[in-house]
């Protein structure tokens, strides 16, 4: 397949008229990419200052951010074939034996309220469930985004709690709520 196509791979959720596909991330992705690591504010609270902007090039040449234990996949809408975004995973293990993932999503600000990333992490979660043997998926966001709340919930997350003092932003050490989807939890889609 050829790389300027690559709305033909992947996964997708279609409803109300759009679709959003999670696909592997392209070469065209790259400026996205390097602009969520150098725009202050382009992804919220989550921007913790400027950053290698070559590092998403080097690691598209790695491994095309496919990586066993880390990576980031495209959010593209449909019909627009606009990529909206990226939804990330890290695995982890709690006890040492039990694996999870836990996983992001940054949207671009035009694509921000239209029921997009709730979408996108519930049609994520449900690939990752069908793919590797995790019996959790958690994610972490910040007091204050209450959108990002949201999203988390319709996607299938519960809050679990607050960590205290889990992140360096702004200049201080600042609390985070932690939200999870276990394996046996119904897809809302």
């Amino acid at each position: 397949m050829d790389e300027a196509e690559p709305r033909l791979v992947g996964i997708a959720h279609q409803a109300g008229g759009s679709t959003v596909r999670l696909r592997p991330v392209a070469e065209p992705d790259l400026a996205m990419l390097r602009r969520f690591r150098t725009e202050p504010g382009l992804i919220g609270l989550d921007w913790d200052g400027f950053r290698d902007p070559g590092a998403p090039a080097r690691r598209y040449a790695e491994d095309g951010w496919l990586g066993e234990r880390d990576g980031r996949l495209v959010v593209q809408v449909e019909p627009e074939e606009a990529a909206a975004g990226i939804v990330s995973y890290r695995s982890g293990l709690y006890g040492g034996r039990a694996p999870y993932w836990e996983i992001g999503i940054a949207l671009l600000p035009e694509w921000r309220g239209r029921g997009i990333g709730w979408r996108a992490q519930a049609l994520f979660c449900d690939y990752l469930f069908a793919h590797t043997p995790a019996q959790r998926i958690q994610a972490g966001t910040h007091p204050e985004n209450v959108a990002e709340q949201r999203s988390l919930e319709k996607a299938g997350f519960q809050l679990e709690g607050v960590i205290r003092a889990c992140e360096f932003r702004a200049g201080a050490w600042r609390d985070g709520w932690l939200y999870s989807r276990l394996r046996d939890d119904p897809s809302p889609l």
